[in-house]
């Protein structure tokens, strides 16, 4: 009887790891480098056990960044308005914002009257990845109304916009009209999220507005599709 390929004793101890919960959720594994010294292998033999991993929807690979353990995917209930930190506030994990853009620019035509505003108004323009543990999953550009938000600061978009809102100014957030549609990722989706660039990815195109009518953000959202579950709940017309 032939013994079990290398890659595949790899592929099983890392499992086991998972399964003992000595890796958990979204840690990241050891590099390449330090799987090779560890079992004293080819880098070859590495990547073969990776990619068992990968094909089980044990592991994930990021570009630029390594392998992590698979996270359970994000629950985005489409009819609860909630931030990004509340959907994973049940899941007791490490988040945060990467703010890659923070100005304030002229409104144009078209953005003036998404925002319902005047061609010319200023307005915050914001662009952030937004992470779970290490892991990139959503890139977000955002524009904001500096009438509105005239104290908003960087530190203010590494956190929760919403709790701002709510908590700071005491604005009442009524309602988001959303828009989600699959498309190709560009060059600068790749790059942040570090993904395939042949499979396709979810944008989610949002405005948003306060309960006196004003609308407070236009969003861009977009999400790497395996890492979130989009749920409605469809009533039958009576």
């Amino acid at each position: 009887m032939t013994s079990k390929p290398m890659y595949r004793q790899i592929a099983d101890a890392l499992r086991e790891q998972v399964q003992r919960g000595e890796l958990k959720a979204g840690d990241a594994l050891p590099t390449e480098s330090a799987l090779q010294e560890t079992y004293a292998v080819s880098r070859v033999t590495v990547r073969q056990a990776l990619k068992l991993l990968t094909e089980q929807n044990i592991i994930e690979s990021i570009q630029g960044s390594g392998s992590y353990v698979k996270e359970e995917r994000v629950n985005y209930d489409i009819y609860q308005l909630t931030s990004f930190y509340e959907k994973l506030a049940d899941r007791n994990v490490e988040t945060h914002s990467d703010v890659q853009i923070f100005e304030v620019v002229k409104a144009d035509e078209s953005l003036a009257q998404t925002l319902l505003l005047t061609a010319g108004e200023k307005v915050w323009h914001v662009k952030r990845v937004r992470f779970i543990k290490q892991k990139p999953v959503t890139l977000e550009e955002t524009w904001m109304p500096l009438a509105l938000f005239p104290d908003l600061t960087w530190e203010v978009m590494e956190n929760s916009k919403y709790h701002y809102i709510e908590q700071i100014k005491k604005m009442v957030i009524d309602r988001s009209e959303q828009e989600i549609v699959p498309v190709m990722p560009d060059e600068e989706t790749i790059a942040a999220l570090g993904i395939d660039p042949t499979r396709p990815i979810l944008e989610k195109i949002s405005r948003g507005f306060l309960k006196d009518g004003r609308v407070f953000e236009y969003s861009r959202n977009r999400f790497k599709s395996d890492d979130y579950r989009f749920t409605l709940i469809a009533r039958r017309h009576r």
